[in-house]
């Protein structure tokens, strides 16, 4: 799949690859470090914009109907504007190559050295991430199982059996303990 500019044709630079203009990455929500590492890309400055989908929700099953939905709650995955799929440590060094401040790093880490150590870390976070699986804040008390919904932006929140969570904070929507929000 290519970008398409205005013209109706691949837009594409000097070298005749297509320019990367936004990143999609999916990151398991569930998981505090995939969370933990999602916000501290979002605070870094962007030379290419990041845009974070929760893997495997509704958004992400909508927008990439194609893509192997399991693969991406165990394995960070990043989609650029041009279709291209990148996973585990290659999606690691996109994600920094997308960076002002690491775009440097993310040029020696794309080296035959460099992915050596990029699998290293990607491997040591898979296994920080089993050792710590169901154990997020809260100690694993916060299941989708239980009626619990997560946030990116607020956290975890309970949504009773009967209300739908995308009306949080709707007016008339109800809170935990029952009452309504107009109330």
């Amino acid at each position: 799949m290519t970008a398409v500019g205005a013209t109706g044709e691949a837009d594409r630079d000097a070298r005749g690859d297509v320019p990367v203009r936004r990143l999609t990455v999916l990151y398991d929500a569930e998981c505090p470090l995939c969370t933990f590492a999602r916000g501290w890309l979002a605070r870094q400055r962007q030379l290419v914009p990041l845009e974070f989908v929760a893997a495997g929700s509704a958004e992400a099953r909508g927008r990439f109907p194609g893509l192997d939905h399991a693969a991406t709650l165990s394995d960070i995955t990043v989609i650029d504007d041009g279709g291209r799929l990148y996973r585990g440590p290659a999606a690691w060094v996109v994600c920094m190559w997308a960076l002002r401040e690491h775009r440097a790093t993310a040029h020696r880490m794309a080296t035959p050295a460099g992915m050596k150590v990029a699998k290293q870390v990607v491997l040591a976070a898979a296994k920080y991430r089993a050792a710590h699986q169901g154990r997020g804040a809260g100690g694993g008390a916060y299941r989708r199982a239980d009626g619990w919904a997560y946030d990116p932006k607020d956290g975890w929140y309970y949504v009773r059996p009967g209300t739908v969570s995308a009306s949080r904070g709707a007016p008339g929507a109800a809170c935990d303990s029952g009452c309504r929000v107009a109330d």
